[in-house]
């Protein structure tokens, strides 16, 4: 390895040890982080205490992190980068809905369902319907397709930020299946928009930008289908007020839905609701593993 190195020489030298890498996509990706990395310390001549405060940053991200709490995906995400790769991968000229970012909230272990459950696990809110279907980019149903879904309570609270009150039991998320016309449906709660944590080292990135903290209103969808590329998702309350704020830069206009208000009546599963409730209805398309 070469001695004396300088500001100019150091990037290349280091670049240089990843030669002997057999894996030539690793070799790849870390050549361009090295440069891009060292291009990014010379461009704002970052200082030593400078970067070691960003080192401190990164152990807190992993301290606070736990299997409920992803402080490193909300880093991605407030950070535009989650969304970026969402829209960097999706196929180009496709017809299939677009995706949204898993968001820190996902946790492995949720329940199984049928469809027509109260998904809600006793959580009080306004009762909400929920009916989807899932088609292919030719219109044809996707029949046994999975469907993870997962949203916050009335008061802008998953299930995981409230272990104690609910007992560790999980609530408002669930695995159900689609029937032979690629339909689901399922009752639960109508969620509320919410700020991200914010007593960790995201929310000081944050409150240093002096940036919306706020998530529109909105419910997970992650789709799983044999033959079929997998989709993340989410819907958004189109008029909800932190639209254009989303904190993640997920709220995308395509994905803007109505969550239709009603009075007391029947509601889509036919039941009998004695109190005001909430419609939400959606087509979603998945590409065909092969689409390009």
């Amino acid at each position: 390895m070469a001695s004396n190195l300088t500001e100019e020489t150091l990037t290349e030298a280091v670049q240089r040890t990843f030669d002997t890498s057999a894996d030539a996509r690793f070799r790849q990706l870390m050549v361009c982080l090295v440069q891009h990395l060292h291009d990014f310390a010379r461009e704002v001549r970052l200082t030593g205490e400078e970067w070691f405060y960003a080192m401190d940053f990164v152990e807190r991200l992993g301290k606070i992190s736990t299997p409920t709490r992803q402080e490193v995906v909300l880093a991605s995400d407030i950070l535009g980068l989650s969304m970026l790769l969402d829209t960097m991968n999706k196929s180009p000229g496709g017809s299939a809905t677009d995706s949204a970012l898993l968001g820190p909230f996902y946790v492995e272990g949720r329940p199984r369902a049928d469809n027509s459950d109260d998904i809600s696990n006793g959580v009080a809110g306004t009762p909400m319907f929920v009916t989807g279907r899932i088609l292919d980019e030719r219109g044809e149903p996707i029949a046994g397709a999975h469907v993870d879904t997962w949203h916050s309570d009335g008061a802008g609270f998953y299930d995981v930020q409230q272990t104690d009150k609910l007992h560790n039991e999980f609530a408002m998320r669930a695995l159900l299946t689609t029937d032979d016309e690629g339909r689901f449906w399922y009752r639960s709660i109508t969620p509320r928009y919410y700020p991200v944590p914010t007593d960790g080292p995201c929310g000081e990135i944050l409150g240093a930008a002096n940036r919306s903290i706020m998530r529109p209103q909105h419910v997970h969808f992650w789709f799983h289908a044999e033959g079929y590329q997998p989709l993340i998702t989410q819907l958004f309350l189109k008029d909800d007020p932190y639209i254009g704020r989303d904190a993640v830069f997920a709220d995308q206009t395509s994905l803007h839905a109505d969550f239709v208000r009603h009075e007391p009546g029947t509601a889509p599963d036919g039941t009998a609701v004695d109190e005001p409730f909430v419609t939400l209805d959606w087509t979603f398309t998945l590409a065909t593993t092969g689409a390009e």
